[in-house]
């Protein structure tokens, strides 16, 4: 199985030195600094649990790498209108995109029938960019819950975690799936393949939409937002409603907003990716984990306050990075 990563930063990064070092065959595209200095010297994986150097083979063009069984999309929603179009070379007539990305994914509604049947959310997918350059027929839908980041060119920092799961977008559990993830379990990950990937995105969603933005907008680490007796209370109203939304989809979320809250608490003093992002200057993750859930709520008559509220002032706190 010939599998890409595009691109190769700090997620796409270390699945593809998992899977180089147990020998499977795979590319890395990447760009700039991060790919010459991979170039050079290879892909380094650093952490508290493991240490170890790969050469994977690596490219900045993909034109170059012809066509390819699994490409995975390993960069944030916000880049992927820009980097879809320019997958076409890796395609053939089988080959899976592995969707990787936070909150409600471009391809949520293609193909569902109901009412809301085909629906493209302009703030997810503008101009219907990626879904004209990815058949929503190719792609397995899956959901990282590792950290990592890029450390320097060519270094990924490992901070906890080691599971991804995967799931189809119909809720059968194909042998493509299965494939994929055997192959990232004899790189030593964690990949269960479930019939629920559609709950599991909102239960993921559930925690991002209430504590990505407002760790952005206070500089507060997930226990200390989910233990601070005013934060807690705006957590609780923003998944109280994110969850309204999802049950006018249709969608009976498996876990409590207690039990939510609390696994937030237990994951201690961690920064989520937003704030991650807000310190280093980079776009924020918003439309596809908060102006995509008020956009349904929009569409569905669901009433959204909160959301709309938080929404408000973390989009404008996003207007600010990187001017």
């Amino acid at each position: 199985m010939k599998i890409v990563i595009a691109r190769a930063g700090a997620i796409g990064g270390y699945l593809g030195a998992k899977l180089a070092r147990a020998g499977a065959d795979v590319v890395l595209f990447a760009r700039g600094p991060h790919l010459q200095a991979m170039q050079a010297r290879g892909l380094r994986v650093v952490g508290e649990d493991e240490q170890f150097e790969v050469r994977p083979q690596v490219t900045g063009d993909l034109a170059t790498v012809g066509q390819a069984d699994v490409v995975f999309l390993g960069v944030k929603a916000h880049a992927l209108t820009g980097l879809a179009p320019t997958l076409r070379p890796l395609f053939g007539p089988d080959t899976v995109v592995v969707s990787t990305q936070n909150g409600i994914p471009w391809w949520y509604f293609q193909n569902t029938g109901g009412e809301l049947n085909d629906l493209r959310l302009e703030r997810v997918d503008p101009g219907g960019v990626i879904a004209g350059a990815i058949d929503h027929r190719r792609v397995v839908g899956s959901l990282a819950y590792f950290a990592t980041d890029l450390a320097e060119p060519g270094v990924v920092r490992h901070i906890e975690g080691n599971r991804i799961s995967f799931g189809e977008p119909d809720g059968t559990k194909s042998e493509r799936a299965k494939r994929i993830a055997d192959a990232l379990i004899a790189a030593g990950m964690r990949c269960p393949v479930t019939a629920r990937f559609r709950h599991e995105i909102w239960v993921k969603l559930l925690g991002n939409v209430a504590f990505n933005p407002i760790s952005a907008l206070t500089g507060g680490t997930l226990v200390k937002i989910a233990t601070h007796p005013e934060t807690s209370r705006l957590v609780r109203a923003v998944m109280e409603e994110t969850e309204a939304v999802a049950q006018r989809l249709g969608i009976e979320l498996p876990i409590s907003i207690d039990q939510r809250i609390a696994g937030a608490a237990k994951v201690g003093e961690h920064k989520t990716s937003m704030l991650q992002d807000l310190e280093k200057d980079k776009p924020l993750e918003l439309d596809v984990i908060l102006a995509a859930v008020v956009e349904l709520a929009d569409l569905t008559g669901v009433k959204v306050p909160t959301l709309r509220a938080v929404h408000a002032v973390a989009d404008l706190l996003a207007s600010k990075v990187g001017v």
